[in-house]
This record gives structure tokens, C-alpha cells and sequence, in this order.
């Protein structure tokens, strides 16, 4: 058998779904070859789910698995999945026994879980990096084997072996520093006037109907303001969106399906209207924006409410619930945009939560754990 320490480091990173694993996934493959430009990365990632575009993107390999998501309703199509789970796993230990991995590291998703389960049945470490303030069941159950679990928010030994934890925040973009230099130059981007305040509205790269139908029932309202709207419809809702807004003339409104600069978004913006996923949180603690966050009803235990609860009841930002939104949450947006005192304080305290280099602490935990296999304490 080869000498380990005779040949590159290989990680494996499993990944994806949506943006909210993919992107943090890339952030810390990034901070991995920062700190080792030899290493070995590969990507794991769902059948036909959006990381098969972006990781290549990226500049990474990565293979699929044919695992789909788990149905909470009972109906016929948990026997496809149970089938799809089996055929995973099965293609999950051919590719770990070809590319022989140090390390397998889970940042989320439906790939996360098949591929974290081989590695720990071939006894090779793993790394977990849970990003919500609530830990679902698939990595509560494979933190018994787990080497360590880098979290993003205080109190996670409720779910996880504290002695196996890291607060380690959540990886993010890696161009979001230095926004306020960025502004003149984000405003040209989107065609906005410096004269007048900007709203940034995110779904995640999906999109999210109830923070879009918030915006089209309203706009009327956006009309009546000064307020410059940057809207992220999500590539499922932006033909609705067009068609939707197709009679507004102003041209204070800039819908977007995707929008690929999100350093420039996030540059342009005073208040930003989001979702509540743990990546947008930890991102919009780093950049320091007075933000609305509308958790969605539609994941696991809710935990998009945990994570916007976490910076409300710091003052960090004001939640509207999803069952309010379409009446309350544009009127609430441009109340706060015009609100100088308030959206100082929620910027000042949202800034005190961030916790900064995530990705690159994650990195240095991942090799922490590929040397100690190579090298072994006597």
C-alpha cells in the first residue's frame, strides 16, 4: 500500500442543492488550497441539482449521486427515495475507495448524508459543518462518528457531542470585504441613482413566492416612494415577476432571476429583505446591512426562525413572519429605509455577531484531521 505521506492531500467535500451549501462548500474548498495549493479536491454533489453547474464553475471535479430529498408527507414517493438512498451509498464507496480520501467533509444537502455515512463505515475522518441554529436529524445521527463539527451559532451541544464542536461561523462569499469602496461603482452596475436609498430583496437562488408576492401587491406603494428596489426573484418566479410588474413604468424597480454580484448587491444596498438561511444570515452579520429577514415555514423544525430569532433578540434585525408578509413586509421595508436612527442601531449590533474567516478555520480543521490519519500518534 502507498505511503500516505508520500502523496497529495485529498478531500472529498459533499455538497449542495442550493446555494446556501454550495456556495460555502466552494468558500472552503477556496481556503483549502490557500493554505495547501497541492491539495486534492473532490466534490460530491445530487443528480441534476444546481452544484453539477456551479462547482465546475468554480473550478472543481465533482460526480453526482442519485439521491433526492426526503418527502415529510407520507406518499409513494418515499419508496424512490429509500431506493435512491441505497443506490447512493453504493456509488458513494466506489468513489471514496477510488479517490481514497483524507477527509470527507458534509456542508449540507441531499449528497451530505450518503457520503458522510461510507466514510465513517470505512473509518475515514469526516468533518461536518452544520450551519443552522438547528441540527437536522441526518447529522445528528452521523456526529456519533464524526471527527469534529464546525457550527455557526452557540449552544450546539443540545444537538452534538460538545467535546467534538468548533464555533467557527458560517463560510461565506469571499469578495464581501471593502463594500464601501465597492458603492459607486455597485450603483453603475445596477443602474441606480446615488441620490436615493436602495432596498436589496433576496429569495435564495430559488426564490421565495411570499417575499415576491410581498413585493408585487405593494407596488403601488414602491411607486409612491423614492426608494430603489433591487429584487432577486429566483429563476422559478422571475417570468411571474415580469409579467407581474410589466406595467410599471418607474424605473426604480431592477428585477433580477439571479444576481452573480452579490458583493455589488449587497455594496448598493441600505436594507436588505431576505430569507433567513443560515449562509444570508452569517453573510449579512459580516456586512453589516439593516435587514428584514422573512423565515420560511417550509423547512425542518422551523429552523430559519431560530436563525433570525438569534440576531433579533441581539437587535440585529427585525423578522416578519411569512404568514404576515404580503400585508406588512414592503411597508415595513420602507418605513426602516428612511429610519437613520433605527437602521444605525441594527447595523452597529448585527455587525458585534459576526464572526469572521470561517472558511479558513474550517480549512485548518479539515487538515488538522488528514494529518492525524497520516500520521497517527504513537
Amino acid at each position: 500500500m502507498q505511503n500516505r505521506s508520500q502523496h497529495k492531500m485529498k478531500i472529498i467535500i459533499s455538497s449542495g442543492g442550493t446555494g446556501g451549501h454550495i456556495f460555502p462548500a466552494i468558500s472552503i474548498a477556496n481556503a483549502l488550497k490557500e493554505l495547501d495549493q497541492g491539495i486534492k479536491i473532490l466534490f460530491v454533489g445530487a443528480e441534476n441539482k444546481m452544484e453539477m453547474k456551479k462547482v465546475p464553475e468554480a473550478g472543481y471535479e465533482i460526480t453526482d449521486l442519485p439521491v433526492i430529498g426526503f418527502d415529510r408527507k407520507f406518499s409513494f414517493r418515499i419508496f424512490n427515495f429509500f431506493l435512491r438512498l441505497l443506490k447512493s451509498l453504493r456509488k458513494a464507496k466506489i468513489i471514496i475507495k477510488d479517490f481514497q480520501p483524507d477527509v470527507v467533509v458534509g456542508v449540507g444537502g441531499f449528497a451530505s448524508g450518503p457520503a458522510l455515512k461510507v466514510a465513517n463505515c470505512l473509518d475515514i475522518p469526516t468533518l461536518i459543518q452544520e450551519q443552522n441554529s438547528y441540527a437536522g436529524i441526518t447529522n445528528k445521527l452521523l456526529s456519533k462518528k464524526t471527527g469534529k463539527i464546525c457550527v455557526a451559532y452557540a449552544g450546539m451541544e443540545k444537538y452534538f457531542p460538545k467535546e467534538k464542536i468548533i464555533l467557527t461561523g458560517n463560510p461565506v462569499r469571499q469578495d464581501l470585504d471593502h463594500l464601501q469602496s465597492k458603492k459607486e461603482e455597485a450603483l453603475h452596475f445596477f443602474g441606480l441613482s446615488k441620490n436615493f436609498p436602495v432596498i436589496l430583496i433576496l429569495g435564495g437562488s430559488g426564490g421565495a413566492r411570499t417575499i415576491n408576492e410581498s413585493v408585487w401587491y405593494q407596488l403601488e406603494q414602491i411607486e409612491r416612494s423614492n426608494a430603489q428596489i433591487v429584487w432577486q426573484t429566483g429563476k422559478f418566479y422571475y417570468k411571474e415577476a415580469l409579467n407581474k410588474t410589466k406595467e410599471y413604468k418607474k424605473g426604480n424597480l431592477k428585477v433580477y432571476d439571479f444576481i452573480t454580484r452579490m458583493d455589488f448587491a449587497y455594496a448598493a444596498a441600505d436594507v436588505v429583505v431576505s430569507r433567513a438561511g443560515a449562509g444570508t444570515v452569517s453573510e449579512l452579520c459580516l456586512v453589516g446591512k439593516p435587514s428584514i429577514l422573512v423565515p420560511s415555514p417550509n423547512v425542518a423544525k422551523d429552523h430559519q426562525t431560530g436563525n433570525a430569532m438569534a440576531l433579533v433578540k441581539k437587535n440585529a434585525a427585525i423578522i416578519v413572519k411569512d404568514s404576515n408578509a404580503v400585508e406588512k413586509l414592503m411597508k415595513r421595508a420602507l418605513e426602516l429605509i428612511y429610519h437613520e436612527k433605527e437602521k444605525k442601531i441594527l447595523s452597529e449590533n448585527i455587525k458585534k455577531l459576526a464572526l469572521k474567516n470561517s472558511a479558513e478555520k474550517i480549512a485548518e480543521e479539515i487538515i488538522k484531521l488528514a494529518k492525524r490519519r497520516r500520521y497517527p500518534p504513537d
